[in-house]
C-alpha cells in the first residue's frame, strides 16, 4: 500500500458492497487522509448460481479469488462475511480484525407474512443451506424445502414472483441492507444455531502488513472475535463444511463464554445440540470441547454417513 491508500478487495453483490461501504467509511473517518478503494472480484461462488452449495464445493467458493489478490499484492486487505471463511486460512493470511458482531440469528421471510406455524402444509420454502434445511425439517417435516442460489436482492425478488412461499436468510445481511421490514420471524439459537461466524465480518488481511494492521486495529471487538475463534475452533475439529449440516454460537453470559454446537442429518431427523461453558481464554479449547462431546453423543455417526455418501461409499 502506498501514498495512503488502502484497496479492499470485495464481492460485487449489493450486499458485499454494502458492507465494504460501511468499512471504507468508518475507515476514512477514523484516519483523515486515508483514501479507500473498493476492488470487486467474482469470486467461483457467485459464477456458480444453478447449482446447491454442497454440490460445487466448500467455504472457500466465496473467499479463494479475493485471497489471491491478497496474496499477489492487488489488494491490501480484504472484507467477508466469517459465515463464508473456511476454518483454514492460506498461509500468509490472517484474520486480522473482527468487528462488533451485528445479529447473528436466521431469518424467515414469507409472501403471507405467516410464520413459520403458520405457514400451510407442503408450503416451499427457499435455502441454500443444509444446516437451515436439517433445522427447518426438524420443526416442520411436511415442508417442501428447495434450493435457492443467488444474492439477497436475487432471493427476495424469486420471493415475491411467488417461485416460494418463504424464505430463510441471515438476518445480518437483512439488517446491513436496512431491510428489516421484510422480516416475517426470527430463528434463532437455542432452538435455531446459526451457522459459524454468521453476522461477523472478517477483515482479512497479509500476516506481514503491519500498516493495513496499525489502520484497522481500532475496528476489532474482543468480545465477538472470542465467540467467533470458539465457533471456528467447533467447526475445524469437525472438519465441516458447506456440505454438513453443522452450526455453532457462541456469547458472553454471567461473564463466562457460552458455545452452542450443533451437527444435523441431512433430513433433519437426528440433531445433535449440545451447550458448555468456558473462561474467555479458554475460546479455542471451548469449541474443542463442543466438537468432541457432539461427535460422542452420537454425531461422528451422522457426519460418517455424511461423508460416505459424499465418496460414493
Amino acid at each position: 500500500m502506498t501514498d495512503q491508500i488502502l484497496r479492499i478487495g470485495t464481492r460485487g453483490s449489493l450486499l458485499a458492497l454494502t458492507q465494504s461501504t460501511l468499512i471504507r467509511e468508518t475507515l476514512e473517518k477514523l484516519w483523515p487522509g486515508l483514501r479507500v478503494e473498493l476492488h470487486v472480484i467474482k469470486t467461483t461462488g457467485d459464477k456458480i448460481l444453478d447449482v446447491p452449495l454442497a454440490k460445487v464445493g466448500g467455504k472457500g467458493l466465496f473467499v479463494k479469488e479475493i485471497e489471491d489478490a491478497l496474496l499477489d499484492g492487488s489488494v491490501d486487505m480484504a472484507v467477508h462475511s466469517m459465515k463464508d471463511v473456511p476454518a483454514v486460512l492460506p498461509e500468509g493470511l490472517d484474520i486480522g480484525v473482527i468487528p462488533r458482531r451485528e445479529d447473528a440469528r436466521d431469518a424467515l421471510l414469507s409472501r403471507s407474512g405467516k410464520d413459520l406455524q403458520g405457514l400451510p402444509q407442503g408450503a416451499r420454502i427457499g435455502t441454500s443451506s443444509l444446516r437451515r434445511t436439517a433445522q427447518l425439517k426438524q420443526w416442520r417435516p411436511d415442508l417442501d424445502v428447495r434450493n435457492l442460489r443467488g444474492n439477497l436482492d436475487t432471493r427476495w425478488r424469486k420471493l415475491q414472483e411467488g417461485e416460494y412461499d418463504a424464505i430463510v436468510l441471515a438476518a445480518a445481511g437483512l439488517h446491513r441492507m436496512g431491510w428489516q421490514d421484510r422480516i416475517t420471524m426470527y430463528l434463532g439459537p437455542p432452538a435455531f444455531v446459526p451457522a459459524i461466524g454468521q453476522g461477523a465480518l472478517g477483515l482479512e488481511l497479509r500476516v506481514a502488513d503491519k500498516t493495513v494492521r496499525r489502520f484497522l486495529s481500532p475496528l476489532h471487538h474482543m468480545e465477538t472475535a472470542l465467540a467467533v475463534e470458539a465457533e471456528r475452533s467447533l467447526l475445524k475439529e469437525l472438519e465441516g463444511g458447506c456440505q454438513v449440516p453443522i452450526g455453532g454460537y457462541a456469547r458472553f453470559r454471567d461473564g463466562l463464554l457460552e458455545l452452542t454446537g450443533l451437527v444435523a442429518s441431512l433430513d433433519g431427523r437426528e440433531i445433535f445440540r449440545i451447550t458448555r461453558t468456558a473462561p474467555a481464554e479458554e475460546a479455542r479449547d471451548l469449541g474443542r470441547r463442543v466438537a468432541w462431546d457432539l461427535l460422542q453423543a452420537g454425531a461422528r455417526r451422522v457426519l460418517d454417513d455424511i461423508y460416505g455418501e459424499e465418496a460414493g461409499v
